[in-house]
């Protein structure tokens, strides 16, 4: 995984993460600090991709167990669109960002998942080469 483009990925979706969170806590009148949970989310996948462009298999790991858990855990806003859509959603802003932060994470799962598989694909070829 040492030419991976991963840990720059995981370092652009914290900063993007970061900038959700940010954006999201100034919009709800800096009342909730639940509104930076995808900023905290952010910083760490940030540091995970500095890290990573040292010893990407440690921390590019590290990277996606924290965005499966960041995943998880904004389902519950995921399930609110319906209310969004409806005009019902008790907390409308929390549902957007929650939503932006699952589909960014789902997003990386996916790209992190298909670049192990393509590292393990280059390996099984170096070693039959």
């Amino acid at each position: 995984m040492q030419n991976s483009s991963m840990p720059r990925t995981t370092l652009l979706l914290g900063i993007v993460l970061v900038v959700v969170g940010v954006v999201g806590w100034l919009a709800a009148g800096m009342s909730s600090w639940t509104a930076l949970i995808p900023a905290i989310l952010g910083v760490v996948l940030a540091v995970c991709g500095v890290l990573g462009r040292t010893n990407p298999k440690v921390w590019i790991h590290a990277a996606l167990v924290v965005a499966l858990l960041g995943a998880l855990g904004t389902i519950r806003n995921v399930l609110g669109l319906g209310d969004l859509v409806s005009g019902d959603a008790e907390r409308p802003l929390a549902v957007v960002a929650g939503t932006i932060t699952f589909v960014l994470l789902v997003i990386y799962l996916v790209l992190g998942v298909r670049s192990f598989i393509a590292v393990r694909r280059e390996r099984r070829r170096q070693v039959t080469a």
